[in-house]
């Protein structure tokens, strides 16, 4: 053993240890790598840098461009629109349908966010049907981890594999954008088979949602107590109807507000005012407390729904939702009503209730002269608020949640990443600067602001993956991965091909669940590559094994996406080891099988 190799194992201990331990940052262990690397001599100063420059951080670049693009024009919004319409409330289907959907959009966006994107939508729907959202989570970020092996973007050590391949062996055949297809929909459709099967015993069984959901948040309903409840009618054939929501007095007698009407067969209003009618058929969504909701419905006869249906996704927390804001001195509203300035028509907000000191008021606040210090609760959808904010003297008490969505871009958001593929699969344009062009595209084309897409990049990933790419190229380099490559093999002897592959799955799984998949991928690809050449296998495949084999993190919450449905499902430690331990096992299993019948082991 040499003294570069001596140093070079003693700084992977280093980031192993700063990994595990947490003393700094995650991308802070990526500057020291680039950092101290070149001071040991081990790399030059150049390939210490080179990372930032590599193809794996332009394609990570380009696909959390893509992603903020499609959050931006509202694309997820109408997924999970569409969504909510054909889950219904049978939780095997609504599992099938969240976890094939997250899947397949982690086949062109990092899973962490693609799990991020849906998981609003999946607690939406888990609420309408009434299940338990420990049910649907679980499965869902199972997915999204497993749908990043669909494609060579999906996940990061999948984004790193050729770049560190090609560290090993320059002049080695990179792997194309689909060339891991085979193995993700193997996996993904055996995954979904299993928790078909055997979900009911192993997922935890979480506490029913509560059908009552209230837009507000705590501090506002210690505020206004029960007036911010959600409640959708139907309007039978009974009704002696039309009637306008003048002549119904509807809050002044049960100091509920009519906030959107969705007539038969027409258009919606989410912001009705005075004069708008009711009529037979229609549904409406009302704000009141719940007693006083039921009084009403019995008073006309109108039907109050289980659920929110007609308005699921029009008034879901992260389309809309109750805020307060405060009249300024320099207000043009102090001095002035509600009804003066055709508040709800001008600006598709409806005011709730008006606070003067101690004291709510909820009938007739169209009529009140408003007063510098007055408070307004009112409810509306994220981007009236944001629109609101630029145009009253209002200081809103929370931030307001979402938004301005570009809907109007959403076909060229989409027409961007398709750009990208065509030039992928139809030019043979190389994978980082074709993602590269269709991020371009979507800045041209207005989907983003430049200023929005450097916002939307997750600068601690890029400066992580670039401190890892010299940690591997000192490993190389040094011939420490070979050093090691050829120990391990000397200790196991003659081994065939396949069973190669098995145990690199197996150390890569392992090594995976205690440090950063990033770092697992640097480390292991090089070693792997160098076992494979020992024992005459193909190195194209043992790296692929690593790439693939770094998704196999299911029994610790460790990896980004279990992190992140954690808390919204109510998940302990031991939660992931029951559901996880048959799934790690399977993940093994199906990929090892895939690689031998697709790829000629």
């Amino acid at each position: 053993m040499t003294l570069p190799i001596i140093l070079v194992s003693a700084v992977i201990v280093l980031a192993i240890l700063l990994f595990i331990f947490e003393f700094v940052r995650s991308d802070v262990v990526g500057v020291i790598m680039m950092t101290l690397l070149p001071l040991l001599g081990l790399i030059t100063p150049k390939e210490a840098i080179s990372g930032l420059s590599s193809n794996a951080v332009v394609i990570i670049v380009a696909v959390i461009i893509f992603g903020a693009g499609l959050q931006k024009t509202g694309a997820m919004n109408s997924l999970a629109g569409v969504l909510l319409r054909f889950a219904g409330r049978s939780e095997t289907r609504i599992m099938l349908l969240i976890s094939g959907t997250v899947a397949f959009i982690s086949s062109f966006m990092q899973n962490i966010g693609a799990a991020a994107l849906l998981m609003p939508s999946a607690k939406r729907i888990c609420r309408q049907a009434n299940i338990p959202a420990a049910r649907i989570l679980m499965p869902m970020g199972f997915s999204a981890i497993i749908g990043g092996c669909l494609t060579l973007i999906g996940s990061s050590p999948l984004i790193l594999l050729n770049d560190v391949m090609q560290i090993t062996s320059p002049a080695i055949e990179p792997f194309g954008l689909f060339a891991v297809t085979p193995i993700g929909l193997a996996l993904i459709s055996s995954f979904l088979l299993y928790i078909v099967l055997f979900g009911r015993f192993i997922l935890p069984p979480g506490h029913q949602q509560q059908n009552a959901n209230g837009p507000m948040s705590k501090k506002l309903q210690r505020t206004y107590h029960d007036i911010g409840n959600l409640f959708e009618l139907h309007i039978p054939p009974s009704f002696a109807g039309p009637k306008t929501l003048m002549d119904l007095e509807i809050r002044a007698y049960y100091f509920t507000t009519v906030i959107a009407i969705a007539p038969k067969g027409g258009t919606k209003n989410f912001a009705p005012d005075i004069d708008t009618e009711l009529r037979v058929g229609d549904t409406i969504a009302v704000e009141g407390p719940p007693e006083l909701v039921e009084k009403l419905a019995a008073a006309y006869g109108w039907e109050i729904k289980d659920h929110l249906a007609v308005f699921a996704e029009d008034l879901s927390p992260s389309n809309a939702g109750i805020v307060e804001a405060i009249i300024s001195p320099r207000s043009e509203m102090a001095r002035n009503t509600l009804r003066s300035f055709s508040f709800r028509k001008k600006y598709g907000v409806n005011p709730l209730a008006v606070r003067r000191g101690n004291k709510t008021f909820v009938g007739g606040i169209s009529d009140i002269i408003l007063q510098s210090g007055d408070a307004l609760l009112l409810q509306g959808r994220w981007e009236k608020f944001h629109f609101l904010k630029e145009q009253l003297d209002l200081v809103f008490t929370e931030e307001v949640q979402g938004e301005i969505l570009n809907t109007g871009k959403m076909k060229y958001a989409i027409g961007c990443i398709m750009l990208s593929l065509a030039l992928v699969l139809v030019c043979d344009v190389p994978l980082s600067i074709a993602l590269l062009t269709g991020a371009l595209c979507m800045i041209l084309a207005n989907v983003l602001t430049m200023e929005e897409a450097y916002e939307s990049v997750d600068w601690m990933t890029v400066f992580l993956l670039g401190g890892m790419i010299p940690l591997g190229i000192a490993f190389e380099k040094t011939g420490a991965a070979k050093f090691f490559a050829e120990t391990c093999m000397g200790a196991l002897g003659p081994v065939s091909p396949l069973l190669l592959l098995a145990l690199l799955a197996i150390l890569t799984s392992f090594f995976a669940l205690l440090v950063s998949n990033i770092v697992t991928a640097v480390l292991m690809i090089p070693l792997a590559m160098n076992m494979a050449v020992t024992c005459g296998a193909d190195p194209r495949m043992a790296a692929l094994v690593v790439a693939v084999a770094c998704s196999n993190n299911f029994i610790l919450p460790t990896h980004q996406v279990n992190s992140l449905v954690l808390q919204p499902g109510g998940y302990r430690t031991r939660d992931y080891f029951k559901a996880g331990s048959g799934i790690t096992i399977l993940f093994l299993l199906v990929m090892l099988t895939t690689i031998s019948l697709f790829y000629g082991i």
